[in-house]
């Protein structure tokens, strides 16, 4: 009885050797497919981060490009506005010219000076300023001297008068002054 009881507990310990090597075939392939698994995972993550990293920057350049189509729409319309300007410059200038030199008390005279109003109106809606030079210090940004006289009345280097007015839009010289400078 004994040796049926010693053959038992060898048929056992082979039943739960087999079982452990059947388990751990079975736990092999699990193992492995598990961490295949894993590293799909990763590679899902890491490419879900490149994306997104990817449509970050592509929104961003998109902002960028939209503010400069902005940016460049606005400096053209004020370079267009400041071209049309420019051409009708000087029929503000003969207006002026023609108010200066006016008979007293006539009504086309009265006339000419609504006009000019009207159009120098305009002109200040359309943010166009004009120059003001007269007895100030010379600056060819602003000014362009058509001569250099001696002046007992004004410092040297500054304006004297202004033979035609100068205007800017916003920050932009449409047509500079020309002016007289002390020497």
């Amino acid at each position: 009885m004994a040796e049926e009881k010693e053959k038992k507990d060898e048929i056992e310990e082979t039943k739960a050797e087999a079982e452990e090597t059947a388990e751990a075939t079975e736990q092999a392939p699990a193992d492995a497919e598990r961490e295949a698994l894993i590293q799909q995972l990763k590679d899902a993550e890491s490419k879900m981060v490149e994306y997104k990293d990817s449509w970050v920057r592509s929104q961003a350049e998109f902002q960028n490009y939209r503010k400069r189509v902005d940016r460049d729409n606005e400096a053209f319309k004020v370079s267009t506005k400041g071209d049309i300007i420019k051409k009708v410059l000087p029929v503000l200038d003969d207006l002026e010219r023609a108010l200066q030199n006016r008979p007293a008390d006539d009504a086309w005279a009265s006339g000419v000076e609504l006009v000019a109003r009207k159009f120098q109106n305009i002109l200040d809606m359309e943010g166009v300023k004009k120059i003001e030079a007269k007895g100030a210090a010379f600056d060819p940004n602003f000014h362009e001297a058509i001569s250099h006289e001696p002046s007992e009345d004004v410092e040297s280097g500054h304006v004297i008068d202004v033979v035609q007015n100068g205007y800017v839009i916003g920050e932009r010289v449409i047509r500079p002054a020309l002016v007289r400078v002390a020497q």
